[in-house]
């Protein structure tokens, strides 16, 4: 058996190669990215489960989110306990490790679809601009004018925070690589089945319920984190505190106006969605907010692994040497 605090020491190994494998190289590619493989799997899956039986459908609800959250991390689980336990190889251990922990959240793939949104709106081209949106978001990019986009692209960063990099780095903290797996289960399950369509409404609603759960704790702390990210990249973090506290209840989902209220007043503009929500106070947004907030997702990142992730792990790791 090996030493506790030697597993512990391999998690924060883990979780630093998988912050630099990603802002590094980026994106996993399609072909063999699991969470490709994961959205495959439930678009196969979601067909299936219609009846005629509202209850049924919501049983089959229940079941697709167990069914594939297991299909996704048990392997991870079992694969990197034989690497670890069974083989004895630690360096493979911890090179696997932060491949598959790295699928499960992505920092620079946000700059990939919103740095070209930036230059496109500072050269006035808004049709390029267009082309780029409906990768971050749902919104019809036609509607939208030039504001408008930018502030879809700078509350799609800020929400991303969390459901994109800090919902992972929580599970990872808690349940290791597999736990990260199931929280992208989760997102992606809401992201695929909870709409409240007359086909969807009963199969996704446990998805989307337990899509809000997952986020509670990790949007609250990214958003307290993403307010001293703010000072810290030079932005107002006091601005940013004031608008989270006033704003943070203006959006339909219980979670995301925590991020992009502190995202708003970090960046003193105004963040909106035509006929849902406004959040923060009027003032200029250009593209530069959309540098701005790309350095504040990553700051906020690095924050949030190291106070959920790095510095617990040492604290404990200290502890049981000591004992």
């Amino acid at each position: 058996m090996f030493p506790l605090h030697e597993l512990f020491t391999d998690a924060v190994f883990i979780f630093a190669l998988a912050f630099l494998l990603d802002l590094v190289l980026g994106e996993i590619p399609d072909k063999i990215h699991p969470t490709v493989g994961i959205g495959k799997v439930i678009g196969y899956l979601r067909p299936k489960l219609k009846n005629k039986s509202a209850k049924i459908e919501k049983t089959n609800g229940v079941l697709l989110l167990v069914c594939v959250a297991f299909l996704a991390a048990s392997p991870v689980m079992l694969g990197l306990w034989f690497i670890r336990f069974y083989l004895g190889w630690r360096i493979l251990y911890i090179i696997v490790g932060a491949a598959l922990f790295k699928s499960t959240f992505a920092i620079k793939c946000m700059r990939r679809y919103t740095v070209p949104i930036a230059k496109a709106l500072k050269n006035n081209d808004v049709e390029t601009a267009r082309k780029y949106l409906p990768y971050i978001v749902r919104r019809d990019p036609d509607s939208l004018n030039e504001e408008q986009i930018m502030s879809a692209a700078v509350e799609s960063i800020a929400e991303s925070t969390t459901d994109g990099i800090t919902g992972p780095f929580l599970f990872y903290a808690f349940l290791g690589v597999p736990g990260a797996f199931i929280y992208r289960v989760i997102n992606t399950l809401d992201s695929m089945v909870a709409y409240k369509t007359p086909e969807l409404r009963n199969i996704g609603w446990f998805s989307a319920k337990m899509d809000t759960a997952a986020n509670y704790i990790p949007s609250r702390l990214t958003a307290l984190l993403m307010v001293i990210a703010a000072g810290i990249t030079g932005e107002n973090a006091k601005e940013s505190w004031r608008i989270l506290k006033r704003d943070k209840n203006k959006t339909a989902s219980p979670n995301a106006g925590y991020t992009i209220g502190a995202m708003a007043g970090a960046l003193e503009t105004q963040l909106s969605k035509p006929q849902h929500y406004t959040l923060g106070d009027k003032g200029p947004i250009t593209p530069e907010c959309i540098f701005k907030a790309l350095k504040i997702m990553t700051t906020t990142a690095l924050l949030f692994g190291l106070t959920t992730i790095v510095i617990p792990i040492i604290i404990l790791k200290i502890y049981l040497i000591i004992i």
